[in-house]
């Protein structure tokens, strides 16, 4: 799989994300239905808490990409809901973080929503990955 980013402006690459990316070469493309901090039991965790559900809805994006052979690495897309976009931006280094050590800056969108399917959810990341 080739990536090349498409940023005709420099200011989002710097906040860790790419205009677009061209993909080429790819064999496989996963689509990954939105991930919250759920356990692997199906209960809500953390709540109220923005940092640790951030956390473990990144985990549970990484276990479906795992379970299809691919990793952050692969991410090409990330869609970002949040019932709090001020509190989101104050813990958005916990998915910048691990974004950033897989090496990958993929195309994002970030949306603040009313409320999310399970009550007491704060976020839920929602991607598209190639391989």
């Amino acid at each position: 799989m080739e990536r090349n980013a498409v940023n005709p402006v420099s200011w989002s690459a710097e906040m860790g994300f790419n205009q677009g990316e061209v993909v080429s070469g790819h064999s496989r493309t996963l689509y990954i239905s939105g991930q919250t901090a759920m356990s692997g039991e199906g209960k809500p965790e953390h709540d109220g808490d923005m940092a640790a559900q951030l956390a473990l809805s990144t985990a549970n994006v990484e276990a479906v990409l795992a379970e299809a052979g691919m990793s952050l690495a692969n991410l090409v897309r990330l869609n970002v809901y949040t019932t709090d976009v001020d509190l989101l931006f104050q813990h958005y280094g916990v998915l910048a973080g691990r974004l950033g050590a897989a090496g990958v800056a993929p195309t994002t969108t970030m949306l603040g929503v009313t409320r999310l399917a399970i009550p007491g959810q704060l976020v839920e990341l929602e991607g598209t990955a190639v391989a």
